[in-house]
């Protein structure tokens, strides 16, 4: 009985010890991640103006208005899409290039350097070369189509193609991040296991991927969809540079809608409600594709 009390004193000021410790890291946290998102969740629910010296709680003024502003589904809408497509296409083909790299016995640094400069480049820069690529009369993409004999178009002034061509660079932009870190999964499958399925007598490249390969990358599949839908979430510099939105709010997404209403038309209250619901939207769908994948991924 007499040695249990000081190793309870021995656990608490272990314990004291720990929260001291993480206590800068948990203020830092706090002043740079949690307290900005609660202020802006309590700024959603005021009808304050950027330069007003006075604010009013407003309650659920400025979520109704949401509800009822077309350009808000507007951009939900082209948000949904954009994601929907770009980080199937995007994980797809990083899967593709990491496996093909993988395979190559010469030229591999090479290879995960000109895939991966997208992704290190400065993409403000990098869209006044997509620009010209989309140019409608001098650009690559129609002068390839035009030689292919397939229809051209005014890809980022056509509202039925200017979100699909700013799809197109958000792809080319997470491609190479999605290709290293698979790269990182296939380096980390055990080579016995290849070498177990061969003595089976099923060394076929297809039973190699589906036997070992895919199921063995399901940790690096639930994190590369993750960073992927976050990133594409966050679109916002090529609509900005290239569209503003445009043509008809054909590539209207909901960052750039928030920028818009909070920064340009100083509305900072209905722009605060916007982010809110864009966090809202961001978290619960990064969080439904991680626990869908990571049922069915293979730690070991």
């Amino acid at each position: 009985m007499r040695s249990a009390g000081p190793s309870a004193r021995l656990l608490q000021a272990e314990a004291l010890t720990a929260y001291l410790l993480s206590l800068p890291a948990f203020l830092l946290m706090w002043a740079m991640l949690l307290g900005p998102a609660v202020s802006v969740v309590l700024l959603s629910f005021t009808d304050w103006n950027f330069g007003e010296a006075s604010l009013r709680w407003a309650g659920l003024d400025n979520y109704i208005e949401l509800w009822g502003d077309r350009v808000f589904w507007i951009s939900l809408k082209n948000t949904i899409i954009y994601v929907g497509i770009s980080v199937p296409a995007t994980v797809l083909l990083g899967l593709l290039a990491a496996l093909l790299i993988e395979s190559v016995s010469h030229g591999k640094a090479f290879y995960r350097a000109a895939f991966f400069l997208p992704v290190a480049s400065t993409l403000l820069a990098m869209a006044l070369v997509w620009e010209f690529m989309f140019h409608p009369t001098v650009g690559f993409i129609n002068q390839l189509f035009r030689a292919l004999g397939l229809p051209t178009a005014d890809w980022l002034q056509n509202p039925d193609t200017a979100l699909f061509a700013l799809i197109a660079i958000g792809v080319w932009q997470n491609l190479g991040l999605a290709m290293i870190l698979f790269m990182a999964g296939l380096k980390a499958i055990p080579k016995d296991l290849y070498e177990a399925l061969g003595m089976d007598g099923a060394d076929g490249a297809w039973e190699r991927f589906r036997r070992v390969t895919w199921p063995m990358l399901g940790p690096s599949l639930v994190f590369v969809v993750a960073i992927t839908a976050i990133r594409s979430f966050q679109v916002f510099d090529t609509v900005a540079v290239l569209t503003e939105g445009g043509p008809s709010k054909a590539t209207e997404v909901l960052l750039y809608t928030m920028v818009q209403q909070g920064f340009t038309f100083l509305r900072s209250s209905y722009g605060a409600a916007i982010t809110v619901i864009f966090l809202i939207l961001t978290l619960c769908l990064t969080m439904l594709q991680t626990i869908a994948l990571d049922r069915r991924a293979h730690y070991g």
